[in-house]
C-alpha cells in the first residue's frame, strides 16, 4: 500500500535531487513529498543516504508505532534523533568550540 513520505535535503549533489524529483514533488527547495509504496520509499532513501557526500537528509515517513511516523537521517547534522523508550525525540548536539 502506498503512503505519503516527506524528504528534506540540504546542500545534496544535483543527482539526488534528480532521482527524487522522478518520484516526488520539489513543492520548496531541498523539499520533496510524494505517494509512494514502501519498497521504492526504501529504494530512494537508499539512493540518498548513500550520496549525501557533506550535505544531509531527512526522511518522515508513516508507521505502526505510537507517533504514527518514523524519521530517518543521513548525513552530519546538529540535530540527532534518539529513541526514548520506542518515542523518536530530536536532540542538539553542542555546537563545536569556535577555531582560534
Amino acid at each position: 500500500m502506498a503512503s505519503m513520505i516527506v524528504i528534506s535535503t540540504t546542500a545534496v549533489p544535483d543527482h539526488v535531487r534528480g532521482a527524487l524529483s522522478r518520484w516526488l514533488i520539489e513543492p520548496a527547495p531541498g523539499l520533496y513529498v510524494g505517494t509512494v509504496s514502501a519498497r521504492v520509499r526504501d529504494q530512494l532513501w537508499a539512493a540518498v543516504a548513500g550520496c549525501v557526500a557533506d550535505g544531509a537528509a531527512t526522511c518522515v515517513h508513516p508507521a505502526d508505532n505510537e507517533q504514527g511516523f518514523t524519521i530517518r537521517t543521513a548525513g552530519q547534522r546538529r540535530r540527532q534523533i534518539s529513541d526514548f523508550d520506542g518515542l523518536q525525540l530530536v536532540r542538539f548536539l553542542p555546537e563545536p568550540p569556535p577555531e582560534p
